[in-house]
Protein backbone atom coordinates (compact mmCIF):
# COMPACT_ATOMS: atom_id res chain seq x y z
CA UNK A 1 0.00 0.00 0.00
CA UNK A 2 1.44 3.81 -1.05
CA UNK A 3 1.54 5.88 1.04
CA UNK A 4 -0.49 8.53 -0.87
CA UNK A 5 -3.31 5.51 -0.16
CA UNK A 6 -3.21 5.09 3.56
CA UNK A 7 -3.62 8.86 3.70
CA UNK A 8 -6.96 8.80 1.71
CA UNK A 9 -7.73 5.81 3.92
CA UNK A 10 -7.19 7.90 7.21
CA UNK A 11 -8.63 11.09 5.78
CA UNK A 12 -12.16 8.90 4.54
CA UNK A 13 -12.28 7.57 8.01
CA UNK A 14 -11.88 10.88 9.33
CA UNK A 15 -14.14 13.09 7.40
CA UNK A 16 -16.72 9.90 8.19
CA UNK A 17 -16.72 10.47 11.98
CA UNK A 18 -17.60 14.43 11.58
CA UNK A 19 -20.30 14.16 8.55
CA UNK A 20 -23.66 13.97 10.53
CA UNK A 21 -25.59 10.63 10.59
CA UNK A 22 -28.47 11.28 8.09
CA UNK A 23 -25.35 11.42 5.32
CA UNK A 24 -23.65 8.16 6.23
CA UNK A 25 -26.55 5.90 7.25
CA UNK A 26 -29.44 4.60 5.79
CA UNK A 27 -32.98 5.07 7.98
CA UNK A 28 -35.55 2.63 9.56
CA UNK A 29 -38.10 2.01 11.69
CA UNK A 30 -36.34 1.09 15.36
CA UNK A 31 -39.39 2.04 17.83
CA UNK A 32 -43.33 1.47 18.34
CA UNK A 33 -44.09 3.65 20.70
CA UNK A 34 -48.31 2.45 22.17
CA UNK A 35 -49.96 5.50 23.17
CA UNK A 36 -53.47 4.96 22.92
CA UNK A 37 -56.18 7.01 24.15
CA UNK A 38 -58.70 8.78 22.23
CA UNK A 39 -58.66 10.97 19.15
CA UNK A 40 -57.30 10.78 16.57
CA UNK A 41 -54.06 13.34 15.09
CA UNK A 42 -52.56 16.20 13.22
CA UNK A 43 -49.16 17.47 12.82
CA UNK A 44 -46.54 16.93 15.26
CA UNK A 45 -43.97 19.24 16.67
CA UNK A 46 -40.46 18.47 17.98
CA UNK A 47 -38.76 20.30 21.17
CA UNK A 48 -35.12 19.15 20.18
CA UNK A 49 -33.05 20.50 23.55
CA UNK A 50 -36.06 18.73 26.05
CA UNK A 51 -36.43 15.31 24.12
CA UNK A 52 -40.12 15.65 23.44
CA UNK A 53 -42.92 16.52 20.89
CA UNK A 54 -46.25 17.22 20.69
CA UNK A 55 -48.72 15.70 18.95
CA UNK A 56 -52.59 17.06 18.51
CA UNK A 57 -55.04 14.50 19.07
CA UNK A 58 -58.35 16.09 18.38
CA UNK A 59 -59.69 17.36 21.23
CA UNK A 60 -56.67 17.55 23.19
CA UNK A 61 -52.64 17.94 22.44
CA UNK A 62 -50.23 15.55 24.50
CA UNK A 63 -46.37 16.34 25.11
CA UNK A 64 -44.65 12.72 24.35
CA UNK A 65 -41.27 11.61 25.21
CA UNK A 66 -38.83 11.45 22.74
CA UNK A 67 -36.75 8.27 24.65
CA UNK A 68 -39.79 6.28 26.37
CA UNK A 69 -42.82 7.17 24.42
CA UNK A 70 -44.61 8.03 27.84
CA UNK A 71 -46.99 10.88 27.76
CA UNK A 72 -45.62 13.60 29.77
CA UNK A 73 -48.52 15.83 29.67
CA UNK A 74 -51.93 16.14 28.20
CA UNK A 75 -53.52 19.76 27.62
CA UNK A 76 -57.62 19.84 27.04
CA UNK A 77 -59.82 21.76 25.64
CA UNK A 78 -59.67 21.27 21.96
CA UNK A 79 -62.59 21.24 19.29
CA UNK A 80 -60.89 19.92 16.47
CA UNK A 81 -56.35 20.83 17.37
CA UNK A 82 -54.33 20.47 14.06
CA UNK A 83 -50.82 21.77 15.27
CA UNK A 84 -48.32 22.98 17.54
CA UNK A 85 -45.91 26.21 17.82
CA UNK A 86 -43.12 26.41 20.41
CA UNK A 87 -41.24 29.79 21.63
CA UNK A 88 -39.24 28.80 23.85
CA UNK A 89 -37.85 32.13 25.53
CA UNK A 90 -40.84 32.67 26.58
CA UNK A 91 -41.44 28.86 27.64
CA UNK A 92 -45.25 29.48 25.67
CA UNK A 93 -46.98 27.05 23.01
CA UNK A 94 -49.86 27.82 20.95
CA UNK A 95 -52.48 25.44 19.29
CA UNK A 96 -54.53 25.67 16.46
CA UNK A 97 -57.92 24.65 16.76
CA UNK A 98 -60.04 24.88 13.96
CA UNK A 99 -63.07 23.85 15.11
CA UNK A 100 -66.29 26.16 15.63
CA UNK A 101 -64.95 29.68 15.13
CA UNK A 102 -61.31 28.96 15.03
CA UNK A 103 -59.15 29.87 18.29
CA UNK A 104 -55.24 29.50 19.40
CA UNK A 105 -54.76 28.22 22.93
CA UNK A 106 -51.71 29.47 24.67
CA UNK A 107 -50.12 26.76 27.15
CA UNK A 108 -46.91 26.86 29.55
CA UNK A 109 -44.52 24.44 27.99
CA UNK A 110 -43.43 23.94 31.81
CA UNK A 111 -46.25 23.03 33.13
CA UNK A 112 -48.91 22.01 30.41
CA UNK A 113 -51.13 24.42 31.63
CA UNK A 114 -53.15 26.51 29.86
CA UNK A 115 -52.97 30.39 30.14
CA UNK A 116 -55.37 31.62 27.54
CA UNK A 117 -57.80 31.11 24.00
CA UNK A 118 -57.56 33.32 21.71
CA UNK A 119 -59.97 34.05 19.02
CA UNK A 120 -59.05 33.25 15.41
CA UNK A 121 -60.58 32.53 12.10
CA UNK A 122 -62.35 29.32 10.99
CA UNK A 123 -60.02 26.73 10.06
CA UNK A 124 -57.02 27.71 12.06
CA UNK A 125 -54.68 24.88 11.20
CA UNK A 126 -50.75 24.63 10.34
CA UNK A 127 -48.73 26.95 12.60
CA UNK A 128 -45.40 27.83 12.98
CA UNK A 129 -43.03 30.16 15.27
CA UNK A 130 -40.75 32.61 13.10
CA UNK A 131 -38.40 34.04 15.35
CA UNK A 132 -37.02 36.81 12.85
CA UNK A 133 -40.30 38.54 13.00
CA UNK A 134 -41.22 36.84 16.60
CA UNK A 135 -44.65 36.02 14.79
CA UNK A 136 -47.05 33.05 15.47
CA UNK A 137 -47.81 32.21 11.87
CA UNK A 138 -50.96 30.40 11.39
CA UNK A 139 -52.66 28.95 7.97
CA UNK A 140 -56.63 29.33 8.27
CA UNK A 141 -57.91 27.12 5.22
CA UNK A 142 -61.54 28.17 5.14
CA UNK A 143 -60.61 31.56 5.57
CA UNK A 144 -58.07 31.90 3.17
CA UNK A 145 -55.94 33.63 5.19
CA UNK A 146 -52.78 33.98 7.16
CA UNK A 147 -52.97 34.68 10.66
CA UNK A 148 -50.13 36.29 12.89
CA UNK A 149 -49.88 36.76 16.43
CA UNK A 150 -47.27 38.47 18.31
CA UNK A 151 -45.42 35.38 20.34
CA UNK A 152 -45.54 37.71 23.55
CA UNK A 153 -49.20 38.77 23.36
CA UNK A 154 -51.18 38.18 26.35
CA UNK A 155 -52.96 35.38 26.05
CA UNK A 156 -55.96 35.79 28.21
CA UNK A 157 -56.98 39.42 26.75
CA UNK A 158 -55.10 39.59 23.99
CA UNK A 159 -56.04 39.34 19.73
CA UNK A 160 -54.78 38.67 16.30
CA UNK A 161 -53.48 41.11 14.01
CA UNK A 162 -55.41 41.68 11.07
CA UNK A 163 -55.68 38.52 8.40
CA UNK A 164 -53.53 38.52 5.66
CA UNK A 165 -55.44 37.12 2.68
CA UNK A 166 -54.25 34.92 0.19
CA UNK A 167 -56.81 34.21 -2.29
CA UNK A 168 -57.09 30.68 -1.66
CA UNK A 169 -57.34 27.78 0.96
CA UNK A 170 -53.87 27.55 2.58
CA UNK A 171 -52.39 24.24 3.74
CA UNK A 172 -48.92 24.42 5.64
CA UNK A 173 -45.95 27.35 5.51
CA UNK A 174 -42.49 28.37 6.22
CA UNK A 175 -41.14 30.92 6.98
CA UNK A 176 -37.44 32.08 6.29
CA UNK A 177 -36.55 34.47 9.20
CA UNK A 178 -35.76 37.57 7.23
CA UNK A 179 -39.28 38.79 6.87
CA UNK A 180 -40.64 36.12 4.70
CA UNK A 181 -43.55 33.27 4.76
CA UNK A 182 -44.36 30.53 1.98
CA UNK A 183 -47.76 29.57 2.07
CA UNK A 184 -49.25 26.16 0.39
CA UNK A 185 -52.27 26.71 -1.65
CA UNK A 186 -53.77 23.93 -2.95
CA UNK A 187 -56.70 24.74 -4.30
CA UNK A 188 -54.82 26.91 -6.48
CA UNK A 189 -51.79 24.75 -7.07
CA UNK A 190 -49.21 27.38 -5.93
CA UNK A 191 -46.96 28.91 -3.29
CA UNK A 192 -48.11 32.62 -2.20
CA UNK A 193 -45.08 34.40 -0.61
CA UNK A 194 -46.07 36.74 1.84
CA UNK A 195 -43.83 39.74 2.89
CA UNK A 196 -44.54 40.30 6.79
CA UNK A 197 -43.66 43.29 7.18
CA UNK A 198 -45.89 44.97 4.48
CA UNK A 199 -48.40 42.18 4.98
CA UNK A 200 -48.96 41.91 1.21
CA UNK A 201 -48.80 38.72 -0.85
CA UNK A 202 -45.76 39.40 -2.88
CA UNK A 203 -45.61 36.70 -5.75
CA UNK A 204 -47.36 33.24 -6.43
CA UNK A 205 -45.19 30.25 -7.92
CA UNK A 206 -46.58 27.37 -9.43
CA UNK A 207 -45.91 24.17 -8.04
CA UNK A 208 -46.29 22.20 -11.28
CA UNK A 209 -45.28 19.47 -12.24
CA UNK A 210 -46.61 18.63 -9.14
CA UNK A 211 -50.01 19.74 -7.67
CA UNK A 212 -52.18 20.29 -4.73
CA UNK A 213 -49.34 21.01 -1.96
CA UNK A 214 -49.45 20.13 1.67
CA UNK A 215 -46.24 19.32 3.51
CA UNK A 216 -43.52 22.19 3.29
CA UNK A 217 -40.04 22.65 4.79
CA UNK A 218 -37.33 24.97 4.26
CA UNK A 219 -33.72 25.16 4.03
CA UNK A 220 -32.52 28.54 4.54
CA UNK A 221 -28.82 28.39 4.12
CA UNK A 222 -29.65 26.70 0.39
CA UNK A 223 -32.50 29.18 -0.16
CA UNK A 224 -35.12 26.30 -0.92
CA UNK A 225 -38.58 24.89 -0.28
CA UNK A 226 -38.87 21.19 -0.23
CA UNK A 227 -43.09 20.85 -0.84
CA UNK A 228 -44.73 17.54 -0.83
CA UNK A 229 -48.06 17.56 -3.49
CA UNK A 230 -50.84 15.15 -3.78
CA UNK A 231 -52.01 15.20 -7.08
CA UNK A 232 -49.45 14.17 -8.42
CA UNK A 233 -47.38 12.85 -5.93
CA UNK A 234 -44.52 14.38 -5.54
CA UNK A 235 -41.72 16.37 -3.97
CA UNK A 236 -41.11 19.16 -5.84
CA UNK A 237 -37.70 21.53 -4.91
CA UNK A 238 -38.49 25.54 -5.32
CA UNK A 239 -36.13 27.92 -5.27
CA UNK A 240 -37.07 30.73 -2.07
CA UNK A 241 -35.24 33.32 -4.43
CA UNK A 242 -37.27 32.58 -7.57
CA UNK A 243 -39.58 30.36 -7.28
CA UNK A 244 -38.07 28.08 -9.63
CA UNK A 245 -38.91 24.29 -9.26
CA UNK A 246 -35.27 22.54 -9.49
CA UNK A 247 -36.29 19.19 -8.72
CA UNK A 248 -39.79 16.66 -8.91
CA UNK A 249 -38.87 13.82 -6.77
CA UNK A 250 -41.73 10.82 -6.70
CA UNK A 251 -43.05 9.97 -2.95
CA UNK A 252 -46.40 7.87 -1.51
CA UNK A 253 -49.95 8.87 -1.51
CA UNK A 254 -51.47 11.34 0.98
CA UNK A 255 -48.36 13.22 1.69
CA UNK A 256 -49.00 15.93 4.68
CA UNK A 257 -45.80 16.52 6.30
CA UNK A 258 -42.26 17.37 5.18
CA UNK A 259 -39.40 17.66 7.21
CA UNK A 260 -35.76 18.39 6.27
CA UNK A 261 -32.52 18.37 7.90
CA UNK A 262 -28.84 18.05 7.65
CA UNK A 263 -29.21 18.33 3.66
CA UNK A 264 -31.87 15.55 3.19
CA UNK A 265 -35.98 15.98 3.05
CA UNK A 266 -38.43 13.90 4.35
CA UNK A 267 -41.69 13.23 3.07
CA UNK A 268 -44.50 11.36 5.53
CA UNK A 269 -47.20 9.66 3.32
CA UNK A 270 -50.82 8.02 4.61
CA UNK A 271 -49.57 5.18 2.76
CA UNK A 272 -46.91 4.19 5.16
CA UNK A 273 -43.81 5.38 3.13
CA UNK A 274 -41.59 7.99 3.82
CA UNK A 275 -39.49 9.01 1.18
CA UNK A 276 -36.29 10.50 1.77
CA UNK A 277 -34.39 12.67 -0.96
CA UNK A 278 -31.22 14.73 -1.10
CA UNK A 279 -29.10 16.17 -3.23
CA UNK A 280 -26.18 13.66 -5.20
CA UNK A 281 -23.44 14.63 -7.56
CA UNK A 282 -25.72 18.15 -7.81
CA UNK A 283 -29.01 16.80 -8.06
CA UNK A 284 -32.05 16.07 -5.58
CA UNK A 285 -32.37 12.57 -6.33
CA UNK A 286 -35.04 10.12 -4.13
CA UNK A 287 -32.21 8.34 -1.38
CA UNK A 288 -34.74 5.81 0.52
CA UNK A 289 -38.27 4.95 0.74
CA UNK A 290 -39.26 3.66 4.23
CA UNK A 291 -41.89 1.58 4.93
CA UNK A 292 -43.45 3.34 8.23
CA UNK A 293 -47.37 2.05 8.79
CA UNK A 294 -50.69 2.71 7.43
CA UNK A 295 -52.28 6.29 7.86
CA UNK A 296 -48.92 7.92 8.95
CA UNK A 297 -48.79 11.02 7.17
CA UNK A 298 -47.68 13.52 9.36
CA UNK A 299 -44.00 13.65 10.98
CA UNK A 300 -41.81 15.54 13.24
CA UNK A 301 -38.10 15.41 12.53
CA UNK A 302 -35.24 15.81 15.57
CA UNK A 303 -32.27 16.30 13.18
CA UNK A 304 -30.13 16.77 16.45
CA UNK A 305 -30.42 12.86 17.57
CA UNK A 306 -31.46 12.09 14.02
CA UNK A 307 -35.14 11.04 14.52
CA UNK A 308 -38.24 11.17 12.81
CA UNK A 309 -41.44 10.51 15.34
CA UNK A 310 -44.55 9.64 12.74
CA UNK A 311 -48.22 9.22 14.36
CA UNK A 312 -50.31 5.85 13.27
CA UNK A 313 -53.08 3.79 14.40
CA UNK A 314 -55.01 0.71 13.40
CA UNK A 315 -57.82 0.67 11.24
CA UNK A 316 -60.84 -0.94 10.20
CA UNK A 317 -60.98 -2.20 6.80
CA UNK A 318 -62.48 0.16 4.14
CA UNK A 319 -65.97 0.22 3.24
CA UNK A 320 -67.76 1.98 -0.16
CA UNK A 321 -64.32 3.64 -0.87
CA UNK A 322 -64.56 6.37 2.36
CA UNK A 323 -61.91 6.87 4.38
CA UNK A 324 -60.78 3.86 7.22
CA UNK A 325 -61.83 4.03 10.15
CA UNK A 326 -59.31 3.86 13.21
CA UNK A 327 -60.16 1.30 15.41
CA UNK A 328 -60.05 2.29 19.32
CA UNK A 329 -57.18 2.51 21.48
CA UNK A 330 -54.55 1.70 18.61
CA UNK A 331 -52.59 5.02 18.69
CA UNK A 332 -48.83 4.68 18.21
CA UNK A 333 -45.68 6.98 17.23
CA UNK A 334 -43.67 4.82 14.43
CA UNK A 335 -39.69 6.00 15.02
CA UNK A 336 -37.60 5.84 12.21
CA UNK A 337 -33.69 6.55 13.11
CA UNK A 338 -30.72 7.10 11.34
CA UNK A 339 -28.66 4.02 11.53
Amino acid sequence: MTLRRLFLIVLSAALAGVLPASAQASWQVTNTFHVGGEGGWDYVTVDAPHHRFFVTRSTHTQAIDEDSGKVLGDIPGQTRAHGVALVPKLDRGFITDGGGGGAILVFDLKTYKVLGRITAMPDADGIIYDPGTNLVLVSAGDSNALLTLKADVDPASGKLDAPIQLGGSPEFLAADGAGKAYVNIPDQNQVAVVDLHTRQVTARWPVAPGGAPTGMAIDTAHHRLFIGCRKPQQLIVMSTETGKVEAALPIGAGNDAVQFGDGQAFASCRDGSLTVAGEKAGKFDVLQTVQTAEGARTSGLDAERHRIFLPAAQFEPSTGGGRPRMKPDTFEIVVVSAQ
